[in-house]
């Protein structure tokens, strides 16, 4: 019995035969806690929004669709996710491909870009109040100065709104283009600098094509952020109207019309949406190269 035991190959080995690591064992805490925090409220909320109050199964979404003050929030959400994302990765591009080499206060410089995440959009919505509200610092500024006769519209609108999620999300996109940007070996560049390459031709055809598919996953991150806008378009926007964003229709729905059925619709035509602009993005990601960077990533 003891041999036949002994001879028993061991729990570890039997699971590296089917190809199965033990150490992904590791994973089963973290996928309970995805299925009870994530799958199991996404489930919940995609079946209640086929149990409207009135009507068929598909009331709720017909109701969206057909109600133009509900529908376009759909655009006006994309009008304001898409600048916002396109201006944080682009603008994270330079800063960061200068950030990766040796700068003098590199450490400080850093610290700087990235504290507007710790601040959060309530904060930085009030901080825009502050100083660029009709009353604020910078309006008063401009006034004195004789640059304007009036205050300038900052917040309360579609600029408002802006402006909060570029500050917010730029911190993030820079920090993921910084680390992408990272694993790009240098000596690529160098190699095509004694090859008579100048700056432009090594980052337009060395370095960006090997950063092009990390700036996708940024891009789509940043993206998820912005159009999630909540805060900024209630306190520095025009919730009612230039800044009704499709999750202030959501909001509206489950939490004043206590039309729990209805808000769960909208929330799940967001998901859609945004699936919608990842998967494009993704689709255009997998044309791109996606070979070794020769670097530490």
């Amino acid at each position: 019995m003891t041999a036949v035991a002994s001879a028993r190959p061991a729990l570890r080995h039997r699971l590296a035969e089917r190809g199965i690591d033990r150490t992904l064992l590791l994973l089963v805490p973290g996928l309970l806690v995805t299925a009870c925090l994530f799958l199991y409220p996404f489930l919940y909320g995609l079946q209640l929004s086929f149990a409207p109050r009135r009507g068929g199964v598909f009331a709720n979404y017909a109701r969206f669709f057909g109600d133009p003050y509900l529908r376009d929030t759909i655009w006006t959400t994309l009008g304001i996710a898409l600048p916002a994302t396109f201006i944080n990765v682009l603008a994270s591009i330079p800063i960061a491909y200068v950030m990766r080499g040796r700068v003098r206060g590199k450490r400080l410089l850093t610290t700087i870009l990235v504290v507007p995440i710790t601040l959060g959009t309530v904060l930085t919505a009030q901080g825009l109040i502050m100083y660029g509200g009709p009353a604020g610092w910078l309006n008063k500024v401009l006034t004195v100065l004789g640059i304007t006769d009036e205050p300038l519209p900052l917040i309360h609108n579609y600029t408002g709104v802006l402006l909060s999620l570029v500050i917010t999300g730029f911190p993030f996109s820079f920090l993921l283009t910084l680390s992408y940007l990272s694993g790009i070996d240098p000596s690529l560049e160098k190699a095509a600098a004694t090859l008579g390459a100048n700056w432009a031709q090594r980052f337009r055809r060395i370095t960006l094509p090997l950063l092009a598919p990390g700036l996708a996953i940024t891009f789509c991150l940043s993206f998820v952020m912005a159009f999630s806008v909540f805060p900024s378009a209630q306190l520095v926007g025009d919730p009612a109207n230039e800044t009704r964003v499709i999750s202030i229709a959501a909001y509206h729905a489950a939490f004043e019309e206590y039309d729990y059925s209805m808000g769960s619709a909208v929330a799940m035509l967001m998901a859609v949406v945004m699936l919608i602009v990842i998967g494009l993005v993704m689709a255009w990601r997998g044309t791109l190269y996606r070979g070794a960077t020769g670097g530490k990533g």
